[in-house]
């Protein structure tokens, strides 16, 4: 331990922490923009400089530790003027419109401008030219760019996919895809990990709302909407709803507000996919020699991208199953359009999803109906669906509860913790287990795989089967280790869940954004409680399922189920 004082308190603090860090604990608060606790502490910002006696210059807090008999002032007429003038700086070649910005009222750099009382600007402002372009979900606009590295460090050190990187030199320095290139030609997972935590509206994910208020507005559309499991657990947020009315009944009775024609859950087709996964796993499992191992889920779209283009030799392992987005569409513009007499053409799907790779999923060319139509035909994040609800002034508190839409808004606990990582995984081995021996296993059976842990594994017996080992893994940085372990022959597995963001789908980059705060994993416990708490928590006991399977589908991997729930990974290129 060191002592130290800060702004007249005598503190200490463990050997290597730095000022920020021994402030913040202490409740002093030191503004900064660029820091991101392990990730980027490169004090690149300088917001957060502050003064040390018998140090001439100012230092910045974030990456300087403290040391034995240190003094710090972190708040005095020298700090202040030089905290001011580096943000006016910044918002000298800031595109400050921020009243069109998707970022105002949750932009970090508007919440600093605002709380050190910048109201004039000294410099003229000049801003770079912003190219936008809206071939890909993620959209980069320069003119809002600080320059902070947030979105560099994130993509090299936690996803490891290196699509950012510095461009140009002196004024002209920028952040930029690296090699000067279109993100659309990168291998870019669009996995949003970027945009979650850009400090401002400079990375964004592509807003499909007009599309969606335009399909509203048609009166010869059906519009249906799907909701997926891990919007439950963050949708209130943005709405500052406590646990009690944060329901999906709420949520439900917004979108009927908004006037979608039904209303479904995400929930019915992630047990749909379950059947169809846990059943494609058993008869490979069974006939192993026929077969390349492990077997991959395939749920995430950003995970099925990484592996096209960062291990393609592992393209077969994956699933062939779609995933429940593109089962819901599929499954919506055959079986529900031919139950209510209409034609898939004049069905309208939206998904909303905590993703944005769901967005280039739904318009993959493997992902199209007998007429040519995309299945799903526009995807909104999280976000996106709180900013429809703000802007028709619904206040979801005001509501009264609504149920989803039957016969496709039917979901157990099992298709719920699809939104968690893990959740996957332990719903496919209830539904193999009851697949193999007729009998269900305890629901908790597979709790093992639950932990925090980036990467975990454990193997479980199957009566009947043999005993299957299995790993689960969120996280594309941690996704590459774990393939570079299988490839090296290092680690041996029967199945594989990976989810590309940190955390699941709880963690999505279409999720709500709080600064400082990484929330994947309380959202996650929101999940799991779902699902403990569930009347139903197996996906083959699911009653709309089987009637879907009765009356349509006949059985899992059959004729049927294979044409519209299946696909060939190998028919699109990345």
């Amino acid at each position: 331990m060191v002592n130290f004082i800060i702004d007249g308190h005598a503190l200490s603090a463990p050997k290597g922490t730095t000022i920020l860090t021994a402030a913040e604990n202490a409740g002093i608060p030191i503004p900064h923009l660029c820091y991101l606790k392990d990730i980027n502490e490169i004090a690149a910002c300088r917001m957060c400089m502050v003064e040390v006696e018998g140090t001439e210059r100012l230092v910045p807090a974030c990456n300087t530790e403290v040391l034995e008999g240190m003094v710090i002032r972190t708040s005095s007429p020298r700090i202040r003027e030089a905290r001011k003038t580096n943000l006016r700086l910044i918002l000298s070649q800031h595109n400050s419109n921020c009243t069109t910005c998707v970022r105002s009222g949750n932009c970090e750099l508007q919440t600093l401008a605002h709380d050190m009382n910048i109201h004039y600007q000294p410099y003229t402002v000049q801003t770079e030219r912003s190219r936008v372009d809206l071939a890909a979900p993620i959209v980069r606009e320069a003119s809002k760019c600080i320059k902070c590295m947030r979105c560099v460090q994130i993509c090299d050190k936690v996803q490891n996919m290196n699509i950012w990187d510095v461009s140009g030199t002196g004024s002209r320095t920028t952040v930029d895809v690296s090699y000067n290139r279109f993100l659309k030609n990168t291998d870019c997972t669009f996995c949003g990990q970027c945009v979650t935590h850009c400090p401002t509206g400079a990375l964004t994910v592509r807003d499909d709302t007009i599309r969606v208020l335009r399909a509203l507005a048609n009166p010869e559309l059906i519009t249906v909407v799907q909701v997926a499991p891990a919007v439950r657990a963050a949708w209130a947020e943005e709405f500052d709803l406590p646990t009690t009315q944060a329901t999906t009944g709420r949520m439900v009775a917004a979108f009927k507000r908004m006037g979608f024609d039904y209303v479904f859950d995400t929930n019915f087709t992630a047990d749909l996919t379950i059947m169809e996964e846990g059943s494609e796993f058993i008869s490979r499992f069974t006939h192993r020699g026929k077969h390349r191992w492990p077997m991959f889920t395939s749920c995430c779209p950003a995970w099925v991208r990484f592996v096209k283009t960062q291990f393609p030799d592992y393209t077969e392992n994956l699933s062939t199953a779609k995933s429940p987005q593109q089962m819901f569409g599929s499954v919506t513009k055959s079986y529900f359009a031919e139950k209510i007499g209409v034609s898939p053409k004049n069905i309208f799907v939206v998904s909303i999803m905590p993703c944005s790779a769901k967005k280039a999923e739904c318009e993959l060319p493997t992902m199209r109906n007998a007429y040519g139509d995309q299945d799903v035909d526009a995807v909104l994040t999280t976000r996106e669906m709180c900013r429809l609800f703000k802007s028709d002034c619904i206040i979801p508190a005001d509501l009264e509860e609504a149920e989803f839409d039957s016969p496709l808004g039917t979901g157990t606990g099992a298709a719920v913790i699809f939104g968690a990582t893990g959740g996957v995984m332990d719903a496919a081995l209830r539904s193999a287990y009851y697949l193999v021996t007729g009998k269900n296993p305890d629901p908790d059976a597979f709790a093992e795989i639950r932990s925090n842990k980036p990467w975990r594994e454990a193997s479980f017996n199957i009566p009947g089967a043999g005993t299957v080992h299995v790993a689960v893994v969120s996280g594309l940085g941690n996704a590459r280790k774990l393939m570079e372990a299988i490839d090296t022959g290092t680690a041996n597995y029967d199945f594989v869940e990976v989810m590309s963001c940190p955390g699941g789908c709880a963690g999505g980059g279409g999720q709500p954004i709080h600064e400082g705060k990484e929330l994947a994993d309380c959202r996650g416990k929101t999940l799991w409680d779902l699902d403990a708490n569930a009347a139903l928590r197996f996906s083959h006991e699911n009653p709309d399922v089987q009637m879907l399977y009765r009356e349509f589908l006949k059985k899992p991997l059959g004729e049927k189920a294979h044409h519209l729930l299946h696909t060939n990974h190998n028919d699109w290129n990345a």
